[in-house]
Order: C-alpha cells, then structure tokens, then sequence
C-alpha cells in the first residue's frame, strides 16, 4: 500500500513525516531547506509510493489564512503541475507548534533539544499527519 506523506512547510524549513505502508501510524521523516524541498519529494516519490500529500494549512488561530498562506499556495499549485497523479490536499495546521512542544516535553527531550526548530518542524508534519489519519478514519 502506498504511504501518505505531511509537510509542515515554513520559510526557512520544511518538516516531513510518513506513514508506514499499511497507512496506520506517522512517523518523522526529515526536515528539509524549503529551498530544496521540491527536488526532495521528487526524488523521494521517485523511490517511494506515495498516494498522497498532506500540507498544513497555515492558519490564524481565528481561521483567517497566515502569512505563509501565499507561499504555501504557490508551492501546491507548482506541486499538482508537475505531479498531477500525486493529490495534494490541506489540512488545519493550527497550533501543531504548541502541540509539537508539548510532546517533546512529555517525551522527556531536554531544552536544548527541544529548542531544534528543525525537530520541531518535523515533529509538527507527523501531528499534522496522525491528525489527518484520524479523522480519515473519523469520517468512515
């Protein structure tokens, strides 16, 4: 079965997260330079099935788009161009920043690790992808 992968696309850094082939559990992949993030996911489809893309959709905790909301767009419509068999679909990245931090912290990371903004953001992609995956099984 083919996996389903998350982006939590940012400025600067981009985390990803997986599913294992059965579509049941996310797990981190990577957190990649949002400048080489495009050529990542085209080699990394290239390797791996994947069915689908979950991107966060950056939101204002009222609903309204964030600022990273332009860039997001733009990446999603350079992706379904180049890639129209791989669907890519948004899904409420609200407040996976705070939920990352509190995992960690649960998880007993140390501060300095917890201070990883790439750990975070790659943390972040796999809530936004467990998120999805429940509510995938929510709406059956």
């Amino acid at each position: 079965m083919p996996r389903i992968l998350s982006i939590d696309y940012g400025k600067k850094r981009t985390g990803l997260a997986v599913t294992d082939p059965l579509q049941i559990i996310a797990n981190g992949l990577v957190t990649v330079a949002t400048s080489e993030l495009f050529d990542f996911l085209r080699d990394y489809v290239g390797k791996e099935s994947v069915e689908r893309i979950v991107i966060g959709e950056p939101k204002q905790s009222d609903g309204s788009p964030s600022e990273n909301m332009g860039r997001v767009r733009q990446f999603v419509s350079r992706w379904r161009k180049a890639f129209p068999e791989i669907p890519i679909e948004f899904y409420d990245e609200r407040f996976t920043s705070v939920l990352a931090h509190r995992a960690m912290i649960d998880g007993g990371l140390r501060k300095k690790k917890r201070q990883d903004k790439a750990l975070v953001d790659e943390v972040s992609a796999t809530i936004i992808l467990q998120s999805y995956l429940e509510s995938v099984k929510r709406k059956q």
